[in-house]
């Protein structure tokens, strides 16, 4: 495909499009926080105009989300500089309201008669966007960029996590919400910002403890296998130095162990349980021939991508000579987790469209610079060619959404931000008198675990 010929070729073939119309939505649930958050989106899209079109309320919430994390950022770009208060405020609101709204744009299609393949492949495309903002928004929120290892850690923890749960998707054939999920992620993530907003960022570099006995070791033993597999990132946060006298901390005495480590111990703990069952989904669950993907594939051709975005990022961290994650972290981190976004959005349409995954993608074009400028001793300055990756690769990950919406929206004849005719109120599922248990909190028909067989 040209690199910037986009219009003069269509992304999705004919058969891509047929298997597109075809698809349904599968969901599994066992989301703690979701049915007791039901009353309230049920309220809220209640609310809700029928004119206003489904899509239009996600990216509306994305936009909010968005724009309060960049001010966050404005704020301290390194995740060392303590952010004002209020900023951090801003961004538990703000992802509050993305949650809220996101969570009932499912609904508002069911209520208006306006549920289509394109409203779930919109939704999943400015989760991932979001996922990077939220994650960079709560390791500053922590200054966790007095430790630059564990910043990178969480972060692409994040953003591998997020294509994982797709790639059990595509895999199964379902997408699946565990008991600690995206939701209560999420709301841990609002109320670490919360907190930070109540007593100040500095609160997290605050030592708890007992005498000798460091609160922080129960949980920390589960992070040794995620810190082996995240190369000592775990240990190395150690060694850094505190912002307070000497070098040290801001502590009490008698207290061993700094409160930034706590959320980010529990996360460590959540990952690797999310990505242990994302494996064995992966694994032993695939929906295809003889096992296969719901494409006919490997089960495992998807960590192809993967691997060629979060690799890179690793080598060109720790080689760079300028220390260009630690200095330009937040940088870093946006650019390739817009590179992330657009090979998890290609995952998302392979797996609804059942086509085989593609591996090379032109938005790893940055990535490939900045490894190549490091093996050749750095020609050209780095921060340069970071600018020009998250340029780039954002620019690439919205012309190619923009386009794959436009081909989706000719196909079916609908329009992507409005309702072109007054729609009409489901008669077979009012929103007041929704059940907690029949609906996932994006309207879709789930199954959640019960004594009953599931059904």
């Amino acid at each position: 495909m040209p690199l910037l010929a986009y219009k003069e070729r269509h992304i999705l073939s004919p058969q891509q499009l047929r298997k597109l119309t075809e698809h349904k939505y599968s969901c599994f649930s066992a989301s703690l926080l979701d049915p007791l958050l039901q009353p309230w989106w049920n309220w809220l899209v209640a609310q809700t105009p029928l004119w206003l079109a489904p899509n239009l309320i996600t990216i509306v919430g994305l936009i909010l989300n968005i724009v309060t994390t960049l001010i966050l950022i404005c704020y301290s770009p390194n995740g060392i500089d303590p952010p004002p208060r209020w900023t951090c405020f801003l961004c538990a609101l703000g992802l509050f309201v993305y949650q809220s709204l996101d969570s009932i744009d499912g609904k508002q299609a069911r209520r208006t008669n306006t549920s289509s393949p394109l409203g779930e492949l919109f939704d999943h495309g400015c989760d991932s966007i979001s996922t990077i903002f939220v994650a960079l928004s709560a390791c500053i929120s922590c200054q966790l960029g007095h430790y630059p290892n564990w910043l990178f850690f969480q972060c692409f923890c994040a953003i591998a996590l997020f294509y994982c749960a797709h790639w059990q998707t595509y895999v199964s054939g379902t997408m699946r919400f565990g008991r600690i999920d995206v939701t209560e992620a999420q709301f841990s993530i609002i109320a670490i910002h919360l907190v930070s907003a109540a007593l100040g960022p500095e609160v997290w570099l605050t030592k708890i403890g007992i005498g000798s006995i460091e609160l922080w070791s129960g949980p920390a033993i589960t992070t040794i296998v995620c810190g082996m597999l995240s190369l000592t990132y775990v240990f190395s946060v150690v060694v850094a130095g505190g912002v307070g006298k000497n070098g040290s901390t801001v502590a009490m005495p008698y207290l061993e162990c700094e409160t930034r480590y706590l959320p980010f111990y529990i996360a460590s703990g959540v990952d690797l349980s999310l990505a242990l069952r994302y494996a064995k989904s992966i694994l032993n669950e695939g929906c295809g021939k003889n096992g296969s993907s719901v494409a006919g594939t490997s089960v495992l051709s998807p960590s192809i991508p993967l691997t060629l975005v979060v690799l890179p990022a690793l080598m060109i961290a720790q080689k760079s000579p300028d220390n260009i994650f630690t200095e330009h972290a937040s940088v870093f981190i946006l650019a390739f987790g817009m590179v992330a976004a657009k090979i998890t959005n290609k995952l998302v349409i392979a797996h609804m469209t059942k086509a085989e995954m593609e591996y090379l993608d032109w938005s790893l074009l940055g990535p490939g610079l900045l490894f190549l400028n490091q093996y050749f001793n750095c020609i050209v300055p780095e921060i340069w060619l970071l600018w020009f990756t998250l340029a780039w690769s954002t620019q690439d990950l919205l012309r190619y959404c923009a386009q794959v919406c436009l081909e989706i929206c000719h196909h079916l004849r609908i329009e992507l931000f409005r309702i072109p005719y007054s729609p009409k109120v489901s008669n077979t599922i009012s929103v007041g008198s929704q059940s907690n248990f029949g609906a996932d909190k994006n309207g879709g028909t789930s199954h959640r675990k019960s004594k009953s067989k599931a059904h």
